[in-house]
């Protein structure tokens, strides 16, 4: 794991813009320069701790700067027969690259983004994971081309700041992120999941290599259950590939319990657990079921409780690492975490994140699929009744607007991570940024599976989970989203997956493993009493500087925010608040 950045022109800026991805990489760092383009590296090790597997790296007139994990580098060597010299997945992406130059990129499992510069062509290759696990952003405009895993570090080699991008506001307010290329700078944009960038010339291309196939192959039950058994294992087993430590995010859920298990059973060792819970609001706090997967699989398990005072402290740190808005609350203890993690020698953790994307986990999917299934009984008649009456209903809340969606022929479900409804945003936005939003696939359960997927998860948790982690330089790992496993699960008869319970399968399977406590408790997100903590600490000093910040930017109306705010006072609209908030913070610091 590391931080990459570089440039086709060279200049003193990146001596101070390499330090906004030192805490990516602190064992190494490094510049180097060809044809006047700028290539910089700050390295994490963890496989291959020798100086040889150093970046930049070159080979054969081939630059590359890489950050992440191949997991399959070792059979990759094998299997294409490439000739490396060191013992480092990097060198395996520019032997590929040699033999294969772009289309490699599906032969790769694991997580990355990286960038080639290829001397004789004088052309940049760039790619990402098929997921989003790892950033990569990137500037081009008037022929300069900048690319690096972290924001501020272009922003420091740009001449001024570019202006706020209001569509990513837009997106952010409805799905707690900027979503698809955007970010919150102009011009500063994101390369997608699963796509790669290729410059030549000054000419810029980028196209998909991979894409979710929704082909049902799979229609028994039991053989569904024997592969994704031996898939889960085969993911865990890849992942802890490693010449350092690696330990274990336990939350109590079932997701954490049961990597956390698979990884004892393989390992055969007396792991690493670590989890978090609060001193108060307990109602939030995971550590009593935590515990007792950590007492079933004999792990040594380290548990966090967080004050409000530790989650007021780490609050300014957390917003900086995140970079430009995001709100996950969730992301101030994952940040208490993990500096702790880092703090006794850990440089990387597996954790459960992808399970409730693949698996159906979200209590949400059993909801929506009956709005679905009633979407389906309604004839021509009803559908126009239903249309006529529908603006006399009350519009401020979430059934309303599930209804009026099917009226209006609508995607119903937009994902698991929806804050500010279309109808809300329209009251929010003196005047609403728009966007296009794709096309629901005709099986619901295949769409809210591949929705949650590539926003919720691919746009929001992951992200969260990458800029918080290495701002500690603690490596994340998540065997539920090897591709493999990911494509099975799109194979199989969606009855199959939905069964009689969320996560039908996945319980199967873990009813051998974790305990049935575990197994059959509540679902319960990784979550804080922020709402709590924060209206404790700084009162009405929340509002007011959202109020304070849109007297500058008069992007919203007071009235409504005052109204979100009202609200959010007695726990309703508390992430609408949360939301508006993180924005505001970020807007005054960056642009006032």
């Amino acid at each position: 794991m590391c931080g990459i950045l570089g440039a086709n022109f060279t200049n003193d800026k990146f001596k101070n813009a390499i330090k906004y991805i030192e805490n990516r990489g602190p064992d190494f760092q490094a510049i180097k320069s060809f044809n006047n383009n700028t290539f910089a590296h700050t390295r994490l090790s963890i496989i291959d701790l020798d100086n040889e597997a150093n970046q930049p790296m070159v080979f054969d007139e081939i630059v590359i700067v890489f950050n992440g994990e191949i997991y399959n580098y070792q059979e990759l060597i094998k299997e294409h027969d490439l000739k490396c010299k060191t013992k480092s997945d990097t060198e395996v992406i520019i032997r590929l690259y040699q033999k294969y130059e772009k289309d490699f990129l599906n032969y790769l499992n694991g997580m990355f983004s990286f960038c080639i510069y290829d001397i004789k062509q004088n052309s940049f290759f760039c790619a990402r994971d098929r997921y989003g696990k790892k950033p990569f952003f990137y500037y081009f405009a008037n022929n300069k081309f900048i690319f690096s895993s972290s924001i501020k570090a272009i922003l420091e080699l740009l001449d001024k700041k570019p202006k706020l991008n209001k569509v990513a506001l837009s997106q952010y307010m409805q799905y707690f992120v900027s979503l698809d290329d955007n970010t919150f700078y102009q011009d500063i944009k994101k390369l997608e999941a699963s796509s790669y960038l290729l410059l030549k010339e000054n000419n810029l291309q980028i196209k998909k290599y991979y894409k979710i196939n929704t082909y049902k192959k799979i229609k028994d039950e039991q053989t569904a259950l024997k592969d994704i058994e031996e898939l889960l294992f085969k993911s865990v087993e890849a992942r802890l590939t490693s010449d350092v430590e690696v330990g274990s995010l336990l939350s109590g859920g079932i997701d954490s319990s049961l990597i956390s298990a698979l990884y004892t059973k393989i390992s055969g060792k007396k792991i690493n657990t670590f989890s978090v819970g609060y001193d108060e609001y307990k109602n939030y706090s995971e550590l009593e079921y935590a515990n007792i997967t950590a007492k079933h699989i004999g792990s040594n398990h380290h548990p966090l409780i967080i004050s409000q005072k530790d989650f007021i402290n780490s609050f300014e740190d957390t917003l900086e690492a995140l970079e430009e808005p995001h709100a996950d609350s969730a992301a101030i203890p994952l940040y208490i975490l993990t500096k702790k993690i880092k703090q006794m020698g850990i440089k990387t953790v597996l954790s459960g994140e992808g399970s409730d994307e693949i698996f159906l986990g979200y209590d949400n999917y059993t909801k929506f699929l009956k709005y679905y299934e009633f979407e389906k009984t309604l004839d021509k008649n009803q559908t126009q009744f239903l249309n006529s009456i529908i603006s006399a209903l009350q519009n401020n809340t979430k059934e309303s607007e599930y209804l009026r969606r099917i009226i209006k022929k609508e995607n119903v479900y937009n994902g698991f991570g929806e804050v500010f409804t279309s109808i809300q945003k329209k009251k929010l936005f003196k005047k609403v940024p728009t966007f296009k939003s794709e096309t629901a696939k005709k099986d619901p359960v295949d769409w809210m599976s591949y929705t949650d997927l590539k926003v919720w998860l691919g746009q929001g948790l992951l992200s969260k989970v990458d800029k918080i982690s290495m701002a500690n330089s603690l490596e994340v790992r998540t065997p539920f989203l090897d591709f493999n496993l990911v494509n099975y699960l799109f194979s199989v008869d969606s009855n199959i997956k939905v069964g009689d319970t969320n996560k039908y399968l996945l319980k199967k399977i873990a009813s051998k493993y974790i305990p049935q406590t575990i197994i059959n408790r509540t679902k319960k997100g990784f979550n804080s009493p922020f709402n709590e903590w924060i209206q404790n600490e700084y009162k009405d000093e929340v509002l007011n500087l959202i109020l304070r910040v849109n007297k500058q930017t008069e992007l919203f109306n007071d009235e409504y925010i005052k109204q979100i705010y009202n609200l959010a006072k007695n726990r309703k609209f508390k992430q609408h608040l949360w939301s508006l908030f993180i924005f505001s913070k970020w807007f005054e610091k960056e642009y006032l």
